[in-house]
């Protein structure tokens, strides 16, 4: 991977859109909550993707750094008893242009569904790693609603 190649597709994406964003260095972290203290931030605006496999497919599910995905009610959610987190060897390979575990919000980007948990849309900005456990992005809600179009479900108690 070349430094920042995966943000740069999410850079593209966003500039493509007219959307402004921020991007940082800052200290390696590898949780989402890690970021949030790097980043001086509550970690209800940190956006930590969360992969499963649903019916044998992945999808994606963004939620607050503080939070963590419901089995039941994404269970409900997703209408099905077969759902379960996805390993990294399952999707790995999806986000080739990234390192494991700073995966952006975006997953339309790589050809997942996008769910963002309700408990997230109270931010009023978020911040997400940007493809690397040393960079985030920065960028309002309301615009990453418009450039990720992700579905709002329920996913966290």
């Amino acid at each position: 991977m070349t430094e920042l190649q995966c943000a740069q597709r999410v850079r593209e994406h966003l500039v493509t859109r007219g959307i402004a964003y921020d991007i940082t260095e800052h200290a390696k972290t590898f949780t989402a909550q890690a970021l949030a203290e790097a980043e001086h931030v509550s970690g209800r605006k940190v956006a930590k993707p969360v992969i499963l496999m649903v019916e044998g497919n992945l999808l994606m599910t963004v939620l607050a750094a503080v939070d963590h995905v419901s089995m039941t009610r994404a269970r409900d959610e997703f209408g099905t008893a077969d759902v379960r987190l996805a390993t990294e060897g399952e999707f790995g390979g999806v986000f080739g242009d990234c390192e494991l575990g700073a995966e952006p919000p975006f997953g339309m980007l790589y050809g997942l569904p996008t769910y963002i948990d309700e408990h997230l849309l109270e931010a009023d900005e978020l911040i997400f790693s940007a493809g690397s456990h040393v960079h985030s992005m920065r960028i309002a809600l309301n615009d990453y609603l418009v450039a990720a179009q992700p579905t709002k479900a329920r996913l966290t108690n």
